[in-house]
């Protein structure tokens, strides 16, 4: 039995910077209420006019970056985990579109659909794969383009000043030595409250022409809906436990945490997991301030940025941890 290990990482996030000052334009909002609620001062919006970005193409750069990372080529990849809830089409996947992106050899590719969860899923998939001795190196990617489906008025604020768009990936590789790599995943759902945070459509429970049949200007299913409060209450208290199922399985306590890479869901979140834990500053790794919420590319990007500043070491414990849609939420705990 093999273990796998990060080998290689990367991120891309679109140039275009739209401030809280700047969604003035679309709704009533402020900075202060935005950073208030959320913490964010910034996020990254693909600018049509100027990028032929989609979260394919932001996907492929990102891995791009990881692959060069981990000392590979395109050509050395076996299998591609691609996570979004946001594909260029509604099908097929954006695996496979990174796939051809990237002129890559006739490798399988499959899309992990779990929101904000997804990174810490692909992971997992991608673990069990090398695990096994089925592929040597698997890239992983969460990728988003939230910008062009979020309702920019005044009526969907609350959800739309949270969301930004961006990639990151991941590659992951065999390690034979079993106290290294991705020690453990632990991945779990309660479908039951999937309407709280969803997008219901269009979908084959209502198409286009249904929604366009009853032409209702009240109609916002075909946004992202969040039940804000509620989501939250149940956040704090599935991030806490995954993350003590994963201490656990691996005779791990808190203090023997090195890095904590939450999911930038909403930097109060964050900050109460922290304070819960009683972890410092110095081991918690927070980017929403400048990037919001990029769902499955949230964990991979903020992961890339801690990395690249020298905050994560050989031989550190990392823990990443997500809650989101579904509801999905789980950990990796990560002997780096």
């Amino acid at each position: 039995m093999y273990n796998s290990k990060i080998t290689g990482l990367g991120k891309y996030v679109p140039e275009n910077v739209v401030t809280n000052d700047d969604l003035k334009e679309w709704m009533e909002t402020s900075d202060e209420w935005i950073q208030e609620r959320t913490g964010i001062k910034e996020r990254r919006w693909i600018d049509p006019k100027t990028s032929d970005d989609t979260t394919s193409i932001m996907g492929a750069k990102a891995a791009e970056i990881a692959i060069e990372r981990a000392g590979l080529t395109k050509d050395d990849i076996d299998f591609i985990v691609f996570a979004t809830l946001s594909p260029d089409m509604y099908f097929p996947g954006g695996g496979v579109r990174v796939q051809e992106i990237l002129e890559m050899d006739t490798i399988g590719a499959i899309d992990v659909r779990n929101q904000c969860s997804g990174f810490v899923y692909g992971l997992s998939v991608a673990d069990q794969f090398i695990k096994t001795g089925m592929y040597k190196h698997v890239l992983v990617i969460g990728s988003e383009n939230h910008s062009g489906g979020l309702e920019r008025s005044t009526r969907g604020r609350n959800v739309t000043v949270i969301f930004g768009d961006g990639a990151g990936a991941a590659v992951l590789s065999r390690e034979e030595d079993n106290s290294k790599g991705i020690l453990s995943t632990h991945l779990h759902s309660e479908g039951k409250y999937a309407k709280e945070l969803a997008l219901e459509g269009p979908s084959t429970g209502r198409w286009v022409d249904a929604i366009m049949e009853e032409n209702d200007p009240d109609d916002v299913s075909y946004y992202p809906y969040m039940n804000g409060q509620f989501v939250f209450k149940h956040a704090v208290v599935r991030f806490s436990e995954a993350i003590v199922e994963g201490l656990q399985a691996n005779n791990l306590q808190k203090e023997d945490i090195d890095m904590l890479i939450p999911h930038q869901a909403n930097l109060r979140i964050a900050q109460f997991i922290q304070k819960k834990f009683r972890l410092s500053d110095d081991q918690v790794y927070n980017n929403i301030m400048r990037y919001g919420n990029t769902t499955a590319a949230s964990i991979p990007i903020a992961l890339t940025e801690a990395w690249e500043e020298g905050k994560i070491k050989e031989g550190d414990n990392v823990v990443l941890a997500a809650f989101g849609s579904g509801f999905t939420w789980g950990s990796a705990i990560i002997k780096w």
